[in-house]
């Protein structure tokens, strides 16, 4: 199931969770147990480096600590909130350190991107996918990754950069044309 979709017992639960964390910032530790795994390796398949992915989750639950009291429950679970400050503590992590940016690839993956963009499915059209995707610029190979490497929903993905669900449906939509068209022109050349 995905962390995404959430019961409403699941969610009251997290919300009472929450209230208990903005009025004793000790009781934070319930959200930090629950979250810290998944935001580390949220960072680290980006980053690729685990003293690196280590500091920047550690800078993730610390803004999430210091800015709780601010949080409001928008229908969504709290984890799009901390995977947000994740979001932009890694686009702060790259600009400050000017390090290239990792994308974790595997075959299934490309498979499915290959199937999606309504390719001939073989061996040479994930090759060519690979080089198609290296062409993209880095929020493209952002929202991809979310959408087909980490299997977020459209909503998830909203939350995540923020933009509304339909928006993030339009971009990944439009970065899969785009995929396509540099896959005909590869094949065209």
């Amino acid at each position: 199931m995905n962390a995404h979709h959430k019961t409403d017992t699941d969610i009251q639960q997290e919300l009472q969770q929450i209230e208990a964390a903005k009025l004793n910032p000790a009781r934070f530790d319930v959200l930090y147990e629950k979250y810290y795994k998944s935001i580390f390796v949220f960072i680290y398949r980006r980053t690729g480096n685990e003293d690196s992915s280590a500091d920047i989750a550690s800078l993730v639950f610390l803004k999430a600590l210091i800015n709780i009291k601010k949080y409001q429950f928008k229908g969504v679970p709290f984890s799009a909130w901390l995977f947000r400050i994740a979001f932009n503590e890694i686009n702060m992590y790259f600009r400050k350190n000017k390090a290239e940016r990792i994308i974790s690839l595997d075959k299934s993956n490309l498979h499915q991107i290959v199937q999606e963009v309504e390719l001939e499915d073989n061996s040479e059209a994930e090759q060519n996918m690979m080089l198609a995707l290296k062409k993209l610029d880095t929020d493209d190979i952002q929202l991809i990754e979310f959408r087909f490497f980490e299997k977020r929903s459209f909503a998830e993905i909203g939350g995540i950069i923020g933009i509304t669900e339909n928006n993030a449906k339009v971009k990944v939509y439009r970065i899969l044309d785009k995929l396509k068209k540099l896959m005909c022109n590869k094949n065209s050349t």
